[in-house]
């Protein structure tokens, strides 16, 4: 092989490899920023064992939510058909935030209870995040959800 085509394979060769390792740099840090939506039956079934960060969606049950008095301290429980998470929240919560309403509530385990960094409610009476929907009827065995259910009593 003659210097030309060393040299020309050599700078392919590190073409190759400079590419490799920004694709896989690119991976692992979009790994890392990805936010998988669980209810609390999954969780409490060990599908969000390997997740640091997750979203946590489903109802806020009545007469659950307890504010701490001397600062921003929320509590509260997110249930879905099959399961209850304790959650702890620390800032000011959205409007809408209320009993028997659709939350997704950002964050990760502490022990059993879920800590939130972020909470979000739904917007208006017959809305539920496509999300938050799929992963519903999927932690019910594929049960479907009917969007004009009687929120209040979280059919």
């Amino acid at each position: 092989m003659n210097p030309t085509r060393k040299r020309r394979l050599t700078i392919v060769l590190l073409v190759v490899v400079a590419a490799v390792a920004a694709v896989g740099l690119a991976v692992f840090a979009l790994q890392n920023n990805m936010n998988y939506l669980f209810t609390p039956s999954q969780v409490q079934g060990g599908q969000a064992t390997q997740y640091k960060s997750f979203r946590l969606g489903g109802m806020v049950k009545s007469g659950s939510i307890q504010r701490a008095s001397d600062s921003l301290k929320v509590s509260f429980i997110v249930v879905d058909a099959d399961g209850a998470m304790p959650v702890e929240y620390t800032g000011i919560l959205p409007d809408l935030f209320r009993d028997n309403q659709s939350v997704i509530a950002t964050g990760s385990m502490d022990g059993a209870r879920f800590v939130a960094s972020e909470v979000l409610a739904k917007h208006d009476e017959t809305y539920m995040p496509k999300e938050l929907k799929d992963a519903m009827a999927k932690a019910h065995k594929n049960k479907v959800i009917d969007e004009k259910a009687d929120m209040e009593t979280g059919k």
